[in-house]
C-alpha cells in the first residue's frame, strides 16, 4: 500500500507549527508563501539587517513544489540558454544566468552556516544522452560549447564507457557533467530556512491562509482566515501552483502543472545500479530525473501533466519508466509516490516584479526552481531595500496571460507532442 504522504514528509525534521490565530503582528516585510522563494527572500532580507519579517502559508513550510521536487540544485532556468541569448543578447543573458550559479553557492553556504540536516550530496549533475545518435551527440557538444563561450560555464564531457561504469544500463550514450551542482532533501532545507528565520527574530506562520490583503496609508495589512493580522511596510506574494484567490493578476499569469516522484525501497549494494553521487537527468523534452539517496533508495521523477494523480497511479506510471532504464529492478518495491503542482509561465522564466509601490511578487519557477528561487530572493531583497533595481532584462518576462483552462489544455498538448517526438527520434524504440 502506497502511503498518501511523501518520502520527504516522512523523513524531514519536525517543526513546531505556529498559526497566526489571534495575533496582531507588525513587521517591516511580510511574505505570503512559505516555499523556497518566500523563505529565500526573508533570509536575504535578514542577512541585510532587516530581521523583522513574517512569512505566512496556508498549509505548511514547503508544502507545494518547494518540498516535493526532485532535490536538484543546479544553475540555469527552464528557458534554454540559447533562447535567453536570442531574447536578451549576450551581456544581459549572461548576467541572469550567472546569478543562478551564485544562488547554488549561496544555498550551499546557508546549509553550512545554519547546520541544516538536509541530506546534501555533492557530486554534480549528469545530463545524459538518451538517444546516442550522431545528431544528439552533436547537439550536446554544441550546448557545452555555447555554455562555455557565451556564459562562462564549464560542463565536462563524459564518454559513454564512463557513463556505463557509473550506471548499470545501456540506455544512455555519453553525458555532460555540471560539477557545481548538488542534490538534497528539499523539504528539510525549507524547514531549515524557516528555523533560521525564526532564530534571527522573524516569524513563520503556518496554517494561516490569507483571507484578504488591504492597502494602508503606509504599507499593507494581511488578514488571516484563522483570525490574526500582519501589518507590513512592504509585502511579497511568493505563491506557486497552490496559491488561489490572493492576487488575481498573478494567478492569471501562471499555470499549475503536475509532475510526479516515487522512491524505491533501500537497495543493497548488489541491487544498486547507480554508482555515482551525481543527480541524473536525460536530454528528452519529457525527461526522467533521478538520484541515489544516502540510504540506497532511488528517488525517481518524471512526466508532466495537468492531472494531479493518486499515489497508486503515479507508482504504476513511474515504475514503467524506471524499468525502461533499469529492467533489473523489476522486483523492487516502491515505498512512496506523490505528485505536486509547479507554477509555470508561458515564457518559461520566473516572474519577479512589483504590482504596486511596496507590493512585490515572485512566482513561476516550475521545472527548474531551487536555485532560481534563491536568485529571485536576492533580487527582491535588494530592490525592497533600494540597493539595486530589478534587472531590466528580467522585466521582459512579465505577467503574460496563460488563459486558464485553455492554457492547461495547450500545455498538455505540447507535452504530449514532445513526448511523441522523443519516441519517434529514439533509435531503440
Amino acid at each position: 500500500m502506497i502511503p498518501s504522504s511523501t518520502y520527504y514528509e516522512d523523513s524531514a525534521p519536525e517543526r513546531v507549527v505556529r498559526p497566526l490565530a489571534g495575533r496582531a503582528t507588525q513587521v517591516e516585510v511580510a511574505v505570503l508563501g512559505a516555499g523556497l522563494a518566500g523563505l529565500a527572500t526573508a533570509c536575504s532580507l535578514q542577512e541585510r539587517g532587516v530581521l523583522d519579517v513574517a512569512v505566512l502559508d496556508a498549509q505548511g513550510v514547503g508544502h507545494g513544489a518547494s518540498g516535493r521536487n526532485g532535490g536538484f540544485v543546479l544553475g540555469g532556468f527552464s528557458r534554454e540558454p540559447a533562447a535567453l541569448l536570442r531574447d536578451l543578447g549576450v551581456a544581459a543573458a549572461r548576467n541572469l544566468y550567472a546569478g543562478t550559479y551564485e544562488a547554488v553557492a549561496l544555498i550551499r553556504s546557508r546549509i553550512e552556516r545554519h547546520a541544516m540536516a538536509c541530506a546534501r550530496i555533492e557530486g554534480g549533475a549528469l545530463w545524459l544522452d538518451w538517444f546516442d545518435t550522431p545528431r544528439s551527440r552533436a547537439a550536446m557538444a554544441a550546448h557545452r560549447l555555447l555554455l562555455h563561450e557565451q556564459f562562462g560555464v564549464r560542463w565536462q564531457a563524459v564518454e559513454a564507457p564512463q557513463v556505463r561504469q557509473w550506471l548499470q544500463t545501456d540506455r544512455y550514450g555519453g553525458a555532460l557533467l555540471d560539477a557545481e551542482a548538488f542534490h538534497f532533501h528539499p523539504l528539510a532545507y525549507a524547514r531549515g530556512l524557516a528555523t533560521a528565520i525564526e532564530h534571527a527574530g522573524g516569524h513563520v506562520f503556518e496554517h494561516s491562509a490569507v483571507r484578504r490583503v488591504e492597502q494602508l496609508p503606509r504599507g499593507w495589512r494581511v488578514y488571516s482566515r484563522c483570525g490574526g493580522t500582519v501589518d507590513a511596510q512592504q509585502l511579497l506574494v511568493a505563491g506557486g501552483g497552490y496559491m488561489r484567490r490572493v492576487a488575481p493578476p498573478l494567478e492569471r499569469a501562471r499555470l499549475p502543472i503536475a509532475t510526479y516522484v516515487v522512491t524505491t525501497e533501500p537497495l543493497s549494494d548488489a541491487q544498486q545500479p547507480i554508482r555515482t553521487p551525481a543527480a541524473l537527468y536525460d536530454n528528452r523534452f519529457a525527461f526522467d530525473y533521478y538520484r541515489k539517496l544516502d540510504d540506497g533508495r532511488i528517488l525517481w521523477g518524471g512526466r508532466i501533466s495537468i492531472l494531479n494523480r493518486e499515489p497508486a497511479a503515479i507508482a504504476r506510471r513511474l515504475k514503467r519508466d524506471l524499468l525502461k532504464v533499469y529492467p533489473q529492478l523489476a522486483g523492487v518495491r516502491l515505498t512512496h509516490a506523490w505528485g505536486g503542482l509547479m507554477a509555470y509561465a508561458s515564457h518559461e522564466m520566473p516572474q519577479v516584479g512589483q504590482l504596486a509601490p511596496g507590493l512585490w511578487y515572485a512566482q513561476a519557477f516550475g521545472g527548474h526552481g531551487v536555485a532560481p528561487t534563491t536568485w529571485a530572493g536576492e533580487w527582491v531583497a535588494r530592490a525592497m531595500l533600494g540597493e539595486q533595481a530589478l534587472p531590466e532584462a528580467l522585466q521582459r518576462y512579465g505577467l503574460s496571460p496563460v488563459f486558464g483552462h485553455a492554457g492547461l489544455v495547450a500545455a498538455q498538448a505540447r507535452y504530449s507532442w514532445a513526448e511523441l517526438r522523443d519516441a519517434l527520434n529514439d533509435p531503440r524504440r
